[in-house]
């Protein structure tokens, strides 16, 4: 079912990971007026042409720093994910999960020993408030306008908390986007994740 609440004004999203979901990420919450704090492991120095593209909204900045924003997005490779997480103190903070569990060369399914990305997730970051989503659109459509043919585009959300849930369909639909909540991280994270869920590279619109 869709989620339409309006929750409290978010202000500043963290992005982990300047990759190109992060940097389409970034593009689309600038578009919306959310000034945003991107990093990455190379240093903040090495996001300056980055963060130029992007405009005064954006800053770049630590890990550390970047988690401290009201929202924190994360979209690093499978690899590095334990690195990008550990350190921070996660308790009650609301982390948007855009990672897919895929190892290279190959595309890959990294051993997630029977769980899904979202669950394994959660356990390196205890305390977050973790909701899977943003994950299976490709960079260059989640970078493009979600308005598209009369309607909007689809991102699909799913967590075990209901009011981050809540919080992130605002802050989606606030960027333009239609949500579809899958239910918790058991069920929702399975279906969207990548490889192995039948979501991943669908490019929905909701219209009406």
């Amino acid at each position: 079912m869709s989620t339409t609440s309006t929750p409290k004004q978010i202000d500043t999203v963290g992005i982990i990971g300047a990759g190109a979901i992060g940097q389409a990420m970034a593009k689309r919450l600038v578009a919306a007026g959310v000034d945003v704090i991107l990093s990455n492991s190379r240093g903040p120095e090495t996001l300056a042409p980055v963060v130029d593209a992007l405009g005064p909204r954006s800053r770049a900045g630590t890990r550390q720093e970047a988690a401290k924003a009201d929202i924190v997005f994360v979209s690093v490779n499978w690899s590095r994910l334990e690195g990008a997480l550990d350190g921070i103190d996660w308790h009650g903070r609301i982390l948007i999960d855009a990672n897919n569990p895929v190892l290279l060369p190959g595309y890959r399914l990294a051993e997630l020993g029977g769980r899904n990305s979202s669950q394994v997730l959660s356990e390196l970051a205890p305390g977050a408030r973790v909701v899977k989503g943003f994950n299976t659109l490709l960079a260059s459509v989640l970078a493009s306008d979600p308005a598209q043919a009369g309607g909007r585009r689809v991102v699909f959300l799913s967590g075990d908390d209901g009011e981050a849930k809540t919080v992130v369909a605002g802050l989606a639909e606030r960027l333009g986007f239609a949500t579809i909540d899958l239910g918790s991280l058991e069920v929702g994270g399975a279906l969207q994740q990548f490889p192995g869920g039948p979501l991943p590279a669908l490019n929905l619109v909701k219209l009406g």
